[in-house]
């Protein structure tokens, strides 16, 4: 049975420096990929502050090892 790791990409990241771009995101997935990398699903989630909420955008990546 093949086993797999993950990896999530967020604003957090190196990639973004806290703000994100598009063309950053496809910079980074591109990058991953050549190392086998592949993009398994992205979603959006509210982060709550104070007084006031985020969207933060997140992408989960796998390969198998």
């Amino acid at each position: 049975m093949a086993k797999y790791e993950y990896k999530v990409l967020t604003q957090k990241d190196k990639w973004f420096s806290g703000k994100f771009d598009p063309q950053r995101l496809e910079e980074a997935i591109n990058s991953y990929a050549q190392q086998g990398w592949r993009v398994v699903t992205c979603a959006t989630a509210t982060i709550p502050g104070f007084g006031t909420t985020r969207e933060e955008f997140v992408t989960v990546l796998e390969r198998e090892i």
